[in-house]
């Protein structure tokens, strides 16, 4: 992973509102995510694919920590590291007045895979950028422990139950503090992330193959099974290199037992590592279920590793993937190991006939971000104590058991952070600027937003919720915390808000290069 440790030099913001101390000059990091437009479309389409069937399967990001944190060390203040500054927001559309807190477009949910294949979400929002293509979250919905960014990230603006009103927005560059990446530290636990044009899936259409070997984008073969004559009759008309023919052979072998006296062979059906170790040991006897043979650990690329990754989070790989990193915890290698036991067939051979039909993915440029669903404002170097809105979709139990919430739709918190900075017990926190709120997991990410405008339902974004504290011990969240915006983080805004991205689809729907 290639990273870039910049200084605060570029003037994209004033420089005056900027300019650091000499002695605490800030630095960021950015990584890509998925900057090509082949490899977002797939992570779209993979999203969106079975009417949203992924998005509902995922499940909210938890902090690894064995303990709930604990706010410590109150600070006497948290002071700014230079004049304070806002950017304005931006909106797509006027909402109309009510008195009730009204829900900002911007809001929504980040879906991503895990280093285990997992598929989970955090809460995020847009905000205001040059080129109105940016996300602000937390570090730790975008970073994993620090080391490597998740794979498939995607925003999804307005998420509800599976699915994606204003579209799907694929991350393709994201920006940090280096600190956050380099040492996993939560004082700088957020991130802004760029991304590409929104997507949606609009249907499909059957094509001939020729159309369909020349489609760069998403496509696939549905086979009908036929009876023989139907074949026949195809080939006869077609001939060898007939579009739409085709037969599998060995598809349904019959299961016998190991004395099974007819015609038989001896295969194998892989298995899990578990129910390889618990099944007999290879004997003579050639017993069904004995253990047949253990194939690896084979080498593979990190892509094939990341691809078995997720074929094993929905279930579809049963073997087991191995890493090794190198003493500065880098991955250097990857490992494919499968299992298999014994299993007899009878002798012979099954032929099935069958139509091919070829389609192609229609899909659909959705525009810009934040000409969709607009932006927030950002905010930095404010004082403590200010008044704030805070949003999310929580639904991580309370650590008594509880879940008051389901994650399906989006929450919120409103009143004054705390005048003093504090210390959490985890993380390597320093000075987080805490709310008393009573959102749990799931809401990490999701805005703080000073000024909030009920009618336009915009405000400026002046934290990201990092953690969430039992601070009285009764085991229920009653505080959550975020990092201090200042002056670090406005250079990392700044190097985000001149990120450019594309459409990764064009009119007709073709897969842009």
């Amino acid at each position: 992973m290639k990273r870039l440790l910049i200084p605060l030099a570029a003037a994209g913001l004033s420089a005056a509102v900027l300019a650091p101390p000499a002695s605490a000059a800030p630095h960021w990091a950015t990584d890509n995510l998925l900057p090509k437009p082949a490899d977002a479309y797939g992570a779209a389409a993979f999203w969106l694919d079975s009417n949203g069937a992924a998005l509902r399967k995922a499940t909210q990001y938890r902090v690894d920590a064995k303990d709930v944190p604990k706010l410590v060390n109150p600070q006497s203040k948290g002071a700014p590291d230079g004049k304070p500054g806002m950017t304005g927001p931006t909106t797509a559309a006027k909402p109309a007045a009510s008195k009730n807190v009204n829900l900002p477009k911007t809001i929504g949910k980040v879906f991503f895979l895990d280093k285990a294949g997992h598929y989970r979400w955090c809460s995020a929002t847009s905000i205001q950028s040059k080129h109105r293509n940016l996300v602000a979250t937390a570090g730790h919905c975008v970073y994993e422990t620090g080391e490597d960014v998740y794979q498939k990230w995607v925003f999804v603006p307005g998420y509800y139950q599976g699915k994606a009103p204003w579209g799907v927005y694929v991350g393709a560059y994201a920006f940090t503090a280096y600190d956050l990446d380099t040492y996993d530290d939560y004082d700088g636990d957020y991130a802004f992330v760029a991304v590409h044009n929104g997507f949606a899936l609009t249907g499909q259409k059957e094509v001939v193959k020729s159309e369909f070997a020349q489609w760069a984008g998403d496509k696939w073969v549905k086979h009908e099974e036929i009876k023989k004559e139907e074949y026949d009759a195809g080939f006869d008309k077609y001939g060898p290199a007939g579009p739409y023919w085709s037969k599998d052979f060995d598809v349904t072998p019959e299961k016998v037992g190991h004395s099974y006296t007819g015609q038989k062979v001896l295969t194998k059906v892989e298995v899990t590592e578990a129910t390889y170790a618990k099944a007999p040991k290879d004997s003579a006897s050639d017993v069904n279920g004995e253990q047949y043979e253990q194939v690896g650990p084979t080498p593979i690329s990190q892509e094939e590793y990341r691809k078995l990754l997720s074929l094993k989070g929905d279930g579809k790989y049963l073997g087991k993937l191995d890493v090794t990193k190198n003493s500065a915890g880098t991955e250097t290698a990857w490992f494919d190991t499968r299992y298999y036991l014994k299993q007899w067939v009878k002798a012979g051979t099954t032929v099935r006939y069958f139509r091919d039909h070829y389609y192609i993915g229609l899909a659909k440029d959705l525009g810009r971000l934040g000409d969709v669903v607009g932006g927030q404002g950002f905010a930095w170097n404010q004082p403590l104590g200010q008044q704030v809105t805070v949003f999310g979709y929580p639904s991580a139990p309370h650590p008594d058991g509880d879940r008051p919430f389901s994650g399906v739709t989006p929450k919120w918190c409103a009143g004054k952070t705390n005048t003093k900075s504090y210390q959490v017990n985890t993380f390597k926190v320093e000075t987080h600027q805490v709310l008393k709120c009573s959102m749990t997991g799931g809401a990490d990410g999701g805005p703080w937003l000073m000024k909030y405008d009920n009618g336009k339902r915009t405000g400026y974004v002046n934290g990201v919720t990092s953690m969430f504290a039992d601070n009285d011990g009764n085991n229920r969240i009653d505080y959550i915390s975020s990092a201090i915006f200042d002056g670090e983080t406005a250079a990392v805004y700044d190097k985000a808000n001149y990120a450019e991205t594309k459409s990764i689809v064009g009119p007709n729907g073709e897969l842009l290069k």
